[in-house]
Parts: C-alpha cells; sequence; structure tokens
C-alpha cells in the first residue's frame, strides 16, 4: 500500500500516514505498547499538517458505537495484531495504548522485530473529513475518520515517536521531550 513513506496512500478512499517508535523500544512483559501516533502541527513528509482536534468526533462516534480503532500490520485489513486498549487525543497529539497479541503469529513477529529494532513505525489509517491548503500548498488535517493505528516499516512522521511501556513515568516524560524537541527543530524553531 505504501510507497516507502512518499505522502499519503489512498486505497478505496483511506489514507494513511507514519510516525516512529524511539530509539529505545522495549516491551514490556505483556507486550504493551504506547506513545503518540499522530502529532499535531507537525508537516508530515507528504505535506499534512494534522490540527489539534482533528480525531476527537471520529473518537467520540466509535465509542458511542461500542467500536474501537483496529490495530493492524503493515494496513492490512486481514492481519489484526494486537488491540489498542486505550486512544485519546491530548495537548501534542493522538496518544494511543495497546497490547500486541502474542497468540497470533504476526504480534509474536512484531514484537520481535521491535525488540531487534528491525521495526518502529506506526502509520494511521483514517479518512479526510475537512481540510484547507494553506499558502505553501501544505493540506491542514482538520477533521479525519480513525479506521486503524499499524505497525509499519517506514514512517511518514519521524518526529512522532512511540515508545514502549517502561511503567518509569520519568523515563516515558524524558523520552516525550525528546520527541518533542526533534518536532520543534524539524519546524526550524
Amino acid at each position: 500500500m505504501s510507497e516507502h513513506g512518499q505522502g499519503p496512500v489512498a486505497c478505496s478512499g483511506l489514507e494513511v500516514k507514519f510516525c516512529q517508535f524511539g530509539d529505545d523500544v522495549a516491551l514490556g512483559e505483556d507486550l504493551a505498547i504506547e506513545g503518540y501516533a499522530s502529532l499535531f502541527g507537525v508537516e508530515d513528509q507528504g505535506g499534512d499538517i494534522v490540527e489539534r482536534g482533528a480525531y476527537a468526533a471520529s473518537l467520540a462516534a466509535l465509542r458511542a458505537k461500542g467500536r474501537t480503532v483496529k490495530m493492524l500490520w503493515q494496513h492490512d485489513p486481514v492481519q489484526p495484531i494486537g488491540v489498542w486498549d486505550e486512544i485519546r487525543e491530548d495537548e501534542t497529539g493522538l496518544w494511543v495504548k495497546g497490547r500486541l497479541l502474542s497468540e497470533i503469529e504476526k504480534g509474536r513477529e512484531a514484537a520481535r522485530l521491535i525488540e531487534a529494532g528491525a521495526l518502529d513505525g506506526l502509520s494511521i489509517g483514517y479518512r479526510t473529513k475537512k481540510a484547507t491548503r494553506d499558502g505553501q500548498g501544505r493540506r491542514r488535517l482538520a477533521e479525519v475518520e480513525l479506521w486503524e493505528v499499524s505497525l509499519v516499516t517506514f514512517p511518514m512522521l519521524p518526529e512522532a515517536r512511540l515508545g514502549a511501556k517502561s511503567g518509569d513515568p520519568e523515563a516515558e516524560l524524558r523520552s516525550l521531550a525528546e520527541a518533542l524537541r526533534q518536532a520543534r527543530a524539524a519546524l526550524g524553531r
């Protein structure tokens, strides 16, 4: 589906965006992972910027229907590899917390690839509901319908980092602070 992180990919109207795990990824005993799948206000390699609040309506609609955002392997709808237990927007972006399912072969494979440093990306699958173009040709996504968050090989938004569940709040804050420093540097601030 993807062209190695070269812009959003459309498949039956579904677009995808990539993010990257942190360099210090280590899985928890229960194969738990958590972090940011999207950062607000940061331009990705495809020229898109997700605005604060873009996911709110979609997340509320899913909750109202008792449905969840799926965790997939490389955007393949026939290969779910885990579950996202919590997804929410905060001031920084779209935060996700979930667990790989060790009972599924791809879940075990993903865990080993993450531990080895061979897999370090996240990607969101969504449909654009509201967007505008700014004077520099960038698309500003104001509202999206979130369908899935995948583990992927090639990230489109390398500034957004996902760290593994560590149980160490200070380490998680340091990891988040580093991700924000990198995002600011990418923006030239």
